[in-house]
């Protein structure tokens, strides 16, 4: 990897969004109370949203844990090795996608 410290740079700004992103899907998963005096339609729209929220909680929570993983493990000689072909991940999809753990031939 030709400048470390900018990729780490990067990967702290991702998790930055992703941490902004989980508080905002916290605050949109809470229950809602059934004392609310909501209609009955109402209330299952506020149900449904929920369920989509909860997943999109998840898949953020995942993605932040991926990106410390990043932050942990960016000085192992692994670091940015594919695990399918055992080739160099290019530098252009470890900038988009810090995660990554595969080339974009073998993540197919």
């Amino acid at each position: 990897m030709e400048n470390k410290e900018l990729f780490i740079e990067r990967v702290k700004e991702e998790l930055s969004k992703v941490e902004k992103r989980i508080a905002i899907y916290r605050e949109l998963t809470r229950p809602v109370a059934p004392d609310n005096a909501i209609g009955r339609v109402s209330r299952m729209d506020a149900i449904n949203n929920k369920s989509v929220n909860d997943v999109a909680l998840r898949e953020a929570e995942q993605r932040q844990r991926k990106l410390l993983g990043v932050l942990k493990n960016i000085n192992n000689a692994d670091f940015g090795i594919c695990r399918g072909c055992k080739k160099p991940i290019p530098e252009g999809r470890l900038l988009i996608r810090p995660e990554s753990s595969f080339c974009v031939h073998c993540a197919r």
